[in-house]
């Protein structure tokens, strides 16, 4: 059913050396990684908790009277605390350190800033809800405590595209009058959700649901601002996934309960590139054992499609992200009578699977979350089982894009040539670089290195491609910035790559005549652009441009889209984008 890894003791912790790129970490007591991201520096970072102690202990020459004072003075002595690991490409841990925080917790979410740091989402153990801002070494920057005064736990943390996060839980009905938030819940258990700035100002917080016990358990923000929460409502009979869309301000737009007649348990929802959303749910089967269920739904609540993934063991997907290629890859846990494994499966945009793997040793193992890669490889993060042992350890995993585990890297000093992580921090550099031009709106700078063009006057007429004098004037500039940095550092740069895109407004009724008439205007627009800039440089800069420089027509099929609409200004535009090697 599963791979066996194996690992040895280093120092006080446990975490693997073989090719393979695994990295199990053993700290005392049951301790798990929950979510992961990549680095600007190509490396991997991820969150989790361990346990830790605190010494509440009494004096010695303390005597106990009864036995209750006793146990309140050990009392929240040991408990979660929030835990930040930095991996290498030779899978090396760079950095560990737990978040000082005043009481036991737990995380649930890591999400990269702008900074090259962080934003941590979790939870105290006594209830209340947590957000963190973290450096890049993990020094906290701030936190903030929120919530109601009742029970209330978080499921995740997502980032906007306005650089601050949503947070999404549960909260336990209250029947307080001091509650400013509300004076009842809707159910014993509701939806609670909160929106905060990048400085950690909150906007809003709110409850939703049903009149049954509800949970909020992911969310993604569309295209047009408003956030689709995926929930659970549970009833005494039923289990039920439940999809709520609200507005940016938090205004209930509608909530549908998806129900059927076996329980389904809700694990993900996932934003694709088309501008419709992916569900990862289980659902049980005739035996009873929980089964892979995926759905893609519209913004009007439509199911565009529903498969069910039948395999041999009882397998659920915690989380799923979509390729460039349309592709979906998850991963989760697969369990059968004897053991539970971490499972890898990969799917075709029509959720057809594709293959699967399982990772593990002989005792429970499970993959919790996934970040997709800049190389298309994984980063995969959960918890591993020695065999003997009944304890839980954060586990790291690396896989290629067809679910093999991927090799560490090897150190320079080796005879073995290595393509390690770039000891550039692009994303960081760049936005230093070009920091004027953004702080201006006349750019903006996507982590993925594309720049996008987002200033009025640097858009393209309808049907035209001949660039303006204020056109020229702004690419001569951002040019003479972007060429010799991207120059120096040309050993990791393969491609510089100019796209032209159009509106779908241009060209006849006929749509094949309208497709090939804006195809030729899309691939004129990035000529006129890559040309203007290859012609006002220097022979050497020339010379290396001619290996680097791609040209490219996007036709109108990556339009932009605001409020459900085509911007049709917007979309008459060309793009830049930095492949690294």
């Amino acid at each position: 059913m599963h791979h066996i890894l194996t690992f040895i003791l280093l120092s006080s912790f446990l975490y693997a050396k073989a090719p393979d790129f695994s990295i199990i970490i053993d700290e005392p007591f049951n301790n798990a990684l929950v979510d992961v991201t990549e680095d600007y520096d190509r490396s991997i970072s991820a969150v989790g908790y361990i346990k830790k102690y605190k010494n509440n202990q009494a004096k010695e020459e303390t005597t106990y009277r009864n036995a209750f004072d006793y146990l309140a003075s050990v009392s929240n002595t040991y408990g979660s605390q929030i835990h930040l690991v930095k991996v290498d490409n030779q899978a090396d841990i760079t950095l560990r350190k737990s978040i000082d925080l005043p009481n036991f917790n737990e995380a649930v979410s890591i999400a990269k800033t702008p900074q090259n740091g962080y934003f941590v989402g979790g939870h105290t153990l006594d209830g209340s809800l947590l957000i963190i801002k973290v450096s890049s070494s993990g020094e906290k920057i701030f936190h903030k405590t929120f919530g109601t005064a009742n029970q209330d736990k978080m499921s995740k943390m997502i980032l906007l595209r306005d650089g601050g996060v949503l947070a999404i839980g549960s909260s336990t009905a209250s029947r307080s009058p001091n509650d400013n938030l509300f004076d009842s819940g809707l159910g014993l258990s509701d939806i609670y959700m909160a929106r905060f700035t990048s400085n950690g100002e909150m906007l809003w917080s709110k409850k939703y649901g049903t009149l049954s016990d509800d949970i909020g358990v992911d969310a993604a923000e569309a295209d047009d601002g408003s956030i689709m929460l995926l929930g659970q409502t549970n009833s005494e009979k039923s289990k039920n996934a439940t999809i709520l869309r609200i507005t940016q301000n938090g205004d209930k737009i509608w909530l549908k309960e998806y129900k059927n007649e076996k329980n389904t348990t809700p694990h993900k929802i996932l934003k694709l590139r088309d501008g419709c959303f992916a569900l990862s749910l289980s659902q049980e089967d005739d035996l009873n054992k929980e089964q892979v269920r995926l759905l893609k739904v519209d913004l009007q609540k439509n199911i565009l499609l529903d498969k069910m993934v039948q395999t041999t063991y009882a397998t659920i997907l915690k989380d799923i992200k979509e390729y460039s290629d349309g592709k979906i890859i998850g991963v989760g846990s697969v369990q059968d009578n004897y053991n539970t494994d971490g499972v890898a499966m990969l799917f075709d945009s029509k959720f057809s699977m594709l293959t699967q793997e399982h990772y593990g040793s002989a005792a429970h193992d499970s993959f919790n979350a996934l970040s997709i890669l800049h190389n298309s490889q994984v980063g995969v993060v959960g918890v591993y089982t020695n065999k003997e042992s009944q304890e839980t350890n954060m586990w790291i995993v690396k896989l290629n894009k067809d679910l093999t585990m991927a090799k560490r890297a090897v150190k320079a000093d080796t005879k073995t040539e290595v393509k390690s992580a770039k000891p550039t921090n692009f994303y960081a550099d760049l936005h230093a670089l070009l920091k004027q031009e953004i702080e201006a709106k006349k750019i903006e700078l996507k982590e993925d290195l594309s720049i996008h063009l987002i200033d009025s006057a640097l858009y393209f007429k309808v049907g035209e491609y001949t660039l303006t004098n204020e056109q020229k004037e702004f690419l001569q500039k951002l040019s003479n910035k972007l060429l010799p940095f991207l120059y120096k550092n040309g050993e990791f740069i393969k491609t510089l790559e100019i796209s032209g895109h159009t509106s779908s407004e241009w060209g006849t009724s006929d749509f094949s005549q309208r497709y090939l008439k804006n195809e030729k205007l899309s691939m004129n627009r990035s000529f006129s652009t890559l040309s203007y800039i290859f012609n006002n440089h220097d022979g050497t800069t020339q010379k290396w441009l001619a290996e680097v420089i791609k040209g490219s027509g996007v036709n109108f099929s990556k339009k932009v889209i605001y409020n459900e609409n085509e911007d049709k200004e917007r979309s008459r535009r060309v793009t830049f984008k930095i492949i690294l090697k």
